[in-house]
């Protein structure tokens, strides 16, 4: 259940009925749900946009529309708005946007996962670069696709044994190494060029 404090539904109905539109909405949607990233995007929904599959609020003179796949991410959501004397803050807080650290019980592909999500790309973000999952093989190699400033990168090399490799292997055991299936020709904008040769 999300719950919308009255200042909230005020804020939303106001700005609701200055477009004048017939069953206008407001949409709610996790963005990057369950990792550390993980935020809320509000905009307004008309009646075309949605398809039934929404979790519907019901508030003072309007709905919230949740995305089903937002749903187990935003349940328990409160949102609020604080009025001042310039305008007003929205907030809104979801205990369950960003996920959890995953336990002990967790798959070997969650713990990697969340590994990339918290700690690597966050790093690789400041170059515009980032890394994805593609497997984890039997023998416990992790594969991976560079993208962004990483794709084509000529010191991708030492990216992946330094940073990444290093960094999974100190937090995820299981992990004994790294593999690049990156077609590092094909990068376009490569944070470093490679040489020549």
């Amino acid at each position: 259940m999300i719950s919308l404090s009255v200042s909230a539904q005020d804020h939303f109905r106001k700005l609701i009925e200055q477009q004048a539109l017939p069953g206008l909405g407001i949409r709610l949607v996790a963005v990057d749900p369950g990792t550390p990233r993980g935020d809320c995007q509000l905009e307004f929904c008309e009646p075309s946009d949605r398809d039934g599959t929404e979790w519907e609020v019901e508030c003072e003179g309007f709905s919230l529309f949740v995305d089903a796949d937002s749903v187990p991410f935003l349940d328990g959501a409160t949102i609020d708005f604080d009025r001042s004397a310039t305008g007003g803050q929205l907030t809104i807080r979801a205990p369950a946007l960003r996920g959890s650290v995953p336990g002990a019980d967790a798959s070997v592909v969650e713990r990697v996962r969340y590994v990339i999500e918290s700690e690597i790309n966050p790093q690789l973000a400041s170059h515009g670069g980032r890394v994805a999952l593609r497997e984890v093989t039997a023998e416990g190699v992790v594969v991976l696709q560079f993208g962004g400033g990483c794709h084509g990168c000529g010191m991708v090399d030492v990216t992946l044994r330094g940073g990444v490799e290093k960094t999974l292997r100190a937090r995820v055991p299981e992990v004994t190494g790294v593999a690049d299936a990156t077609d590092h020709a094909s990068g376009a904008n490569p944070y470093m060029r490679r040489s020549a040769g």
